[in-house]
């Protein structure tokens, strides 16, 4: 199979729009051709590709910012001497002045397929950007490594912020390539755009499903380290809004359900099995213990419960990260009423908002699990109304049957 960056270096038809035009990439480290040449220098090779600038979303061009609300700064790309633009510094929207640097920009982001993570934003931004000052977008794409499923609830008005663009669900089930065609028509944006589309994914495909087995992983960002922690995230981030560590300081972060010093990891797995345990299908979680080096719990012994969504253990139709996530949350409620689970400081600079529904896109998950009296259906016929309704949305956009 082949990327869309593939398939543009392959074939002069697709790349002769581009000629005589000022062309600016949107990369990171996971952005590279299928034989491992980085985008930016592929591109850079092709004599009828005019490359002016280029962008990094967060983590930077290079992915060396580890954590969230660390910037990284504009420079001066020291073999092509093109600008590299910061798209999470001193803005998280291109600046006028930034467009006005090139005329097509190609987006070549490997995603995640989950809402918060931010290049779906970044996507967003640049296609209001591009919309205001006539320029053109295309996207280069790349598989989602979650696949098709959906899962989450839908983003309420009033709850945008940089890891929510719009109402969509935590797990959305898109390529970015779709998610631009849907975020054109969901802010009815009059823009250039186009999608030079995969040749050959098929997201249902076993063994990788939503990923090709034929490809390797390359960190996307610093912490997405595998396609275990890709189909685990959906569930996982939510633990950027609790007190409770998601493995940062670690070498498997956001591929575990919690890491704490205080809360017995052995007492929350039969909790969950005794609430809820179909949705501890598709996975296999076992307890664990780890010390981080960095973040929460900085240098404690903590006790964990780690995902495995990987191998014999993974059922692509039965996993579903978002509820399982949610009830190790409700687990560790009923067994430590008082543990102060939900983060009260600032979250991607929202500062009014507790970060649990920052990521959530509103209260309905962290209320059910704070409800003594709520059971699983509670959450579950406010999550399938939403995810019925959001399948049912993006319909029209999918490239890939």
């Amino acid at each position: 199979m082949k990327f869309g960056i593939d398939r543009l270096l392959a074939d002069p038809e697709l790349r002769k729009p581009l000629i005589g035009k000022r062309v600016a990439l949107v990369a990171h480290p996971a952005s590279v051709t299928e034989g491992l040449v980085h985008s930016l220098d592929a591109l850079a090779e092709c004599p009828d590709i005019t490359l002016a600038a280029a962008f990094g979303p967060q983590h930077g061009l290079k992915g060396d910012k580890q954590d969230n609300m660390v910037e990284t700064a504009d420079e001066r790309d020291p073999v092509y001497g093109i600008p590299v633009f910061s798209l999470y510094g001193e803005v998280r929207r291109p600046s006028p002045a930034m467009m006005d640097t090139a005329d097509v920009f190609l987006f070549d982001l490997q995603d995640l397929g989950c809402r918060i993570y931010t290049f779906v934003t970044t996507l967003l931004y640049m296609l209001e950007a591009a919309a205001a000052q006539g320029k053109s977008v295309w996207v280069l794409d790349r598989p989602n490594p979650a696949g098709r499923q959906v899962e989450g609830t839908v983003l309420l008005p009033g709850q945008e912020s940089f890891v929510g663009a719009g109402p969509m669900v935590m797990r959305h089930g898109l390529t970015l390539g779709e998610m631009g065609y849907w975020f054109i028509d969901h802010f009815k944006l009059d823009v250039d755009y186009r999608v030079i589309a995969m040749d050959g994914w098929q997201p249902d495909s076993a063994n990788g499903f939503g990923w090709p087995e034929s490809r390797i992983w390359i960190n996307p960002s610093p912490n997405a380290a595998n396609l275990n922690m890709a189909r685990a995230y959906a569930g996982t981030v939510m633990l950027e809004g609790t007190t409770l560590s998601e493995g940062r300081g670690t070498t498997r972060p956001l591929e575990v359900l919690f890491g704490a010093p205080d809360i017995d990891a052995g007492k929350v797995l039969p909790e969950m099995q005794r609430i809820a345990p179909e949705w501890l299908a598709g996975c296999a979680v076992r307890p664990c213990w780890f010390e981080p080096t960095f973040h929460k719990h900085q240098g404690r012994l903590c006790s964990a419960l780690m995902i495995h969504a990987e191998g014999r253990f993974y059922d692509h139709q039965a996993f579903r990260p978002w509820r399982l996530q949610a009830l190790a949350f409700k687990a560790i409620r009923a067994l430590y009423p008082d543990y102060p689970i939900w983060r009260d400081f600032p979250y991607e600079y929202e500062f009014d908002r507790l970060a649990i529904d920052v990521i959530n896109g509103g209260p309905a998950l962290r209320e059910w699990v704070d409800n003594s009296q709520s059971a699983p259906g509670d959450l579950d016929r406010v999550a399938g109304a939403d995810e019925g309704r959001w399948a049912e949305e993006i319909a029209p956009f999918l490239l890939y049957p």
